[in-house]
C-alpha cells in the first residue's frame, strides 16, 4: 500500500527529512520525503504492517529539536515508487500562511504544571510553541499576538524574555503567560455570585463534582458541562436538564491507565485517543465498568477522550475519576463560549460554571473518531483538526466558498491545491445554530482572505444553507446534488485524477435527487463534474416526511404496505399510530418517495423491535448494529437485483418469516447486514462495467457502521476492487462540504 503523510509543526530546518530518509531506507519503503508551504509531505510504499509502524517510529524517533503539531495519514492504492527520495522542496508560487489547530497539552508543559518549584505550578494556561490554543484564539492573520484573544495580556518580564529567546521552548509563543500576566480562572455558584477565584477556584469546582454538581467548565472552544461520570444519580439530573434522553456522554478520563480499566483499546485506537489531537474515541465498554450506566444507556460503547488542556488535567487528576465532558449547551444548539452564556444558565442547567477570561475567538466542539477496517476515520472533524487543509492532487480553477448542506454542516474554503474545512457547525434546524453558520462563513473567508468567484450549496430548496447562500452571494452561487458532493468528497481525498471516474456507492439518510425524489442508497458513476445513478435502492414511500426520522416504525409499516402486509400485526403497541400512518401511504399525504439505506436500516430496526422511536439521530440504526455484532454468520437474506434497482422486497420477506421463526435479533440483525454487503457487491460489480476503472467510494453516514464498511470493504477487495473511503474528512456530510468545494473549483 501507499502511505501519505502530512505533517505541520516544527518540522522543517530541523533535519527531519534526512532522518525520514533514513528511517523509510532501514525498514526497506519506497517514495519521498520534501518540504512544502505548510510542513513536510511524505509518501512510502510498503505492508501495511510496516506503514503503521513507521507512523509510531517517527512520533518516537523524530529529531529531538523536531515538534509535531498535527499529522494526518491516509492509505491509498501504490503507484510503485523505486527508491526513497529527499524531493526538492514544494514551492506554489505564493506563500500558504498555516493556521494550525488547536494543540493538546506536550508532556514538557505537564511536567512543569505539577511540579510545586516550577512558576506556573498548576497554572490553568500553561503553553508553550509545542501546544496550547491555535485556532480558537486567532482573530487574523499573520499569526502574532496582537492578531490573537491574548492582546490585552501584556507579558510580565519573564514571560517576555522567554517569548525573544531563540533556545527557549516558549521563543514566539503567542499565548505565552503565567500567573502574574496571564489570564486567571474563577468560580460562580448558581446564583451568579463569585464563590473563589485562581487556584482555589479549580480545587472548589473539583470538590463541586465529587459531591454530584453539575458544572460548566470553560475550555479551548467553549465550556464543557461536566459531573462524576461513575454517579449514576448526577448523570441522570444532566440528561433531565440538557434533554437529552438517551444519546450517549463522552466520558474524560485522567489517562491511559485509568481509561483501560473501562473500556478495551486496540492498538490503533491507543494510537487516536494519545494522538495530539486529543479526540473522542468510540470504543467498546469493559464489562466490570463502574461508569453509571446512564452515561450510554443503550449501547455497549462509550465515547473515551484524555485531557487536552492544563485545566482539565488539573480537574481530572483532582477528582481522579472519570468525567462526564459533554459540550454545554441546549440539545442541537451551538456549544457556549462566552461567560455570559454560562452565567446565564445557572440555576436551571447548571450548579456553577468555572469562568476564565481568555476570550475564545471561535466556538469549536471536539473531534470524535471511530476505528473502521483499521483506519482512524472521523465522525466528527473539529478541536484538533480543523481548519487544517485536504491537499488536492491537482489545482482548483477558482477560489471557492462551499457552504455545506443542512445536518453536520462543515463550511470549506478551497484555494489552489487546498480546501480549508471549518469546525464542526452542526444541524442548522434552529436560530443559534443558523447565527453560528452565518459567523462561521465570515470566519472562513476572513481568516483566509478568500473572494470567492463561487459559491456552492445543497440543490435542496429547504435548506437553510442554500437559502443563505442565493441571499449572501446570488449570482455567484452554484448547487450540487448531494450524493454528488458525497462521491467527490470520497474521490478528493483519496486523489483520484482528474480525469477518472470511479463507482460511488452513496448510502445514508436524505438527499435531494434529480429526480426530485428523496435519495439516500445510490450507486454511481461520478467524475468530478458530472454523475450518472447506475443502481438505487428500491424505493418505498416516507410517511410524514422527517417525522419518519424521529419515527423509525413509520419506514416500517410503509415496508409492509409495499409488500401488501397489514402492519398492525407487526407493530404492537402502536395500533392507532400504525392506522393512521398507513392512511397517510395510502392516500398519498405527505408521503415522499425514497431511495434511503439509512432509513431502510430504520424499518428493520422497527420490524425487530429493537427501536419504534428514537431519542437521537440515527439510534435505531445504530443499536442494529450492535445487535449484529452479537451474532457471526455468513447467511444472508435473498439478493434481488432488477433493471438497475436493488430490490429489498425478498429480504424483508424473508426477515418476517425469521421473526415468525423465532429467529434471535441478533441472527436476523446480522443476516440483514450481510444481505447489504452482498447487495452491494453484486450491484458494484454490474455498475463497473460502465467505468473504466476498477475503484470504488464509500461515502454517506450509513458507512460509519462498523460492520458493513469492513465486511464491505474485504468482500470488494476479494474481487479484485480497489475500495476509497474516508480518512481525513467524515464519511456523512461532515465531508460534504470537501466534495462542493472540489466541484465549484473545477466546474
Amino acid at each position: 500500500m501507499r502511505l501519505k503523510l502530512f505533517i505541520t509543526g516544527a518540522v522543517q530546518g530541523v533535519g527531519f527529512r534526512p532522518f525520514i530518509y533514513r528511517l523509510a531506507t532501514q525498514m526497506g519503503l519506497k517514495g519521498f520525503v520534501l518540504n512544502s508551504e505548510t510542513g513536510v509531505v511524505i509518501e512510502v510504499e510498503g505492508e501495511e504492517g510496516k506503514l503503521r509502524s513507521f507512523i509510531e517510529r517517527i512520533k518516537q524517533e523524530k529529531p529531538p529539536a523536531a515538534r509535531i503539531y498535527s499529522m494526518e495519514f491516509k492509505f491509498l492504492p501504490e503507484v510503485g515508487y523505486r527508491e526513497f527520495q529527499i524531493k526538492k522542496s514544494q514551492k506554489s508560487g505564493e506563500v500558504q500562511v498555516a493556521v494550525l489547530p488547536d494543540l493538546a497539552t506536550c508532556p514538557d508543559c505537564l511536567r512543569e504544571l505539577f511540579n510545586p518549584q516550577d512558576r506556573r505550578y498548576r497554572y490553568p494556561f500553561i503553553n508553550c510553541t509545542n501546544c496550547g490554543p491555535r485556532f480558537t484564539i486567532i482573530l487574523s492573520l499573520p499569526y502574532d499576538r496582537e492578531n490573537t484573544t491574548m492582546r490585552e495580556f501584556k507579558m510580565c518580564p519573564e514571560c517576555l524574555k522567554e517569548y525573544r529567546d531563540p533556545k527557549n521552548r516558549r521563543f514566539h509563543a503567542q499565548p505565552n503567560a503565567c500567573p502574574a500576566c496571564g489570564p486567571k480562572v474563577w468560580l460562580v455558584d448558581e446564583t451568579g455570585q463569585t464563590v473563589a477565584e485562581e487556584d482555589e477556584a479549580v480545587k472548589e469546582v473539583c470538590r463541586w463534582i465529587t459531591q454530584g454538581k453539575i458544572v460548566a467548565v470553560k475550555g479551548l472552544g467553549g465550556f464543557h458541562l461536566i459531573c462524576d461520570a461513575t454517579n449514576e444519580k448526577a448523570v441522570r439530573e444532566l440528561r433531565r436538564r440538557k434533554n437529552r434522553e438517551e444519546k450517549p456522554f463522552a466520558v474524560m478520563f485522567k489517562d491511559l491507565n485509568q481509561l483501560k480499566e473501562h473500556a478495551y483499546l486496540s492498538p490503533l485506537e491507543e494510537i487516536a485517543v494519545t494522538g495530539v489531537e486529543s479526540p473522542i474515541v468510540i470504543l467498546r465498554k469493559k464489562k466490570g465498568s463502574t461508569l453509571a450506566p446512564s452515561v450510554s444507556p443503550d449501547t455497549e460503547t462509550v465515547g473515551a477522550f484524555l485531557p487536552y488542556t492544563p485545566l482539565h488535567h488539573l480537574i481530572c487528576r483532582e477528582v481522579n475519576r472519570p468525567l462526564v465532558a459533554t459540550s454545554c449547551n441546549i440539545t442541537d444548539e451551538p456549544i457556549m463560549k462566552e461567560n455570559s452564556e454560562a452565567i446565564e444558565a445557572l440555576g436551571s442547567l447548571l450548579d456553577g460554571a468555572l469562568c476564565h477570561n481568555r476570550p475564545i475567538a471561535r466556538r469549536c466542539d471536539d473531534s470524535v473518531v471511530r476505528v473502521i477496517g483499521d483506519r482512524v476515520v472521523p465522525i466528527r472533524r473539529s478541536r484538533g483538526y480543523a481548519p487544517l487543509p485536504v491537499l488536492l492532487p491537482f489545482k482548483l480553477k477558482r477560489e471557492v466558498l462551499a457552504i455545506g448542506p443542512h445536518m453536520k454542516v462543515t463550511v470549506a474554503v478551497g484555494k489552489g491545491n487546498r480546501v480549508f474545512i471549518s469546525q464542526h457547525v452542526g444541524d442548522t434546524d434552529n436560530l443559534k445554530a443558523e447565527e453560528f453558520l452565518k459567523e462561521t462563513v465570515a470566519d472562513m473567508l476572513k481568516l483566509f482572505e478568500c473572494e470567492p468567484e463561487v459559491v456552492v450549496c445543497d440543490h435542496h430548496p429547504g435548506y437553510f444553507s442554500t437559502k443563505l447562500a442565493k441571499e449572501l452571494f446570488k449570482d455567484r452561487v452554484k448547487q450540487i446534488y448531494h450524493h454528488h458532493a458525497h462521491a467527490v468528497s470520497v474521490m478528493a481525498e483519496n486523489e483520484v485524477p482528474l480525469n477518472e471516474e470511479i463507482v460511488a456507492v452513496t448510502f445514508d439518510g436524505t438527499g435531494l435527487g434529480p429526480d426530485g425524489t428523496v435519495w439516500g442508497g445510490e450507486v454511481l458513476k461520478a467524475g468530478y463534474t458530472e454523475f450518472e445513478r447506475l443502481f438505487h435502492l428500491k424505493q418505498f414511500k416516507l410517511p410524514g416526511g422527517d417525522k419518519a426520522v424521529k419515527e423509525p416504525f413509520r419506514c416500517a409499516v410503509s415496508l409492509l404496505l409495499e409488500l401488501g402486509v397489514e402492519p398492525g400485526a407487526w407493530l404492537k403497541g402502536l395500533e392507532r399510530e400504525v392506522s393512521l400512518v398507513k392512511q397517510m401511504v395510502e392516500k398519498g399525504i405527505n408521503s415522499p418517495t425514497t431511495s434511503s439505506m439509512g432509513r431502510l436500516f430504520d424499518g428493520v430496526a422497527a420490524l425487530l423491535g429493537i427501536k419504534l422511536k428514537v431519542s437521537y439521530q440515527a439510534q435505531g440504526a445504530i443499536l442494529l448494529e450492535e445487535a449484529a455484532s452479537g451474532f457471526h454468520t455468513q447467511e444472508h437474506y435473498p439478493v434481488v437485483l432488477r433493471e438497475g434497482v436493488i430490490d429489498w422486497s425478498e429480504m424483508v420477506e424473508a426477515l418476517l418469516k425469521d421473526i415468525e421463526k423465532g429467529v434471535s435479533v441478533n441472527e436476523a440483525a446480522a443476516k440483514f447486514h450481510n444481505w447489504v454487503v452482498e447487495s452491494t457487491v453484486e450491484a458494484v460489480k454490474e455498475a463497473l462495467s460502465a467505468v473504466n476503472c476498477r475503484k470504488v467510494g464509500l461515502s454517506g453516514g450509513v458507512f460509519q457502521n462498523r460492520i458493513l464498511t469492513e465486511k464491505l470493504s474485504r468482500r470488494l477487495r476479494e474481487e479484485g476492487i480497489t475500495v476509497l473511503t474516508h480518512q481525513i474528512v467524515p464519511p456523512n456530510d461532515g465531508g460534504i462540504c470537501l466534495g462542493q468545494a472540489v466541484y465549484g473549483g473545477l466546474a
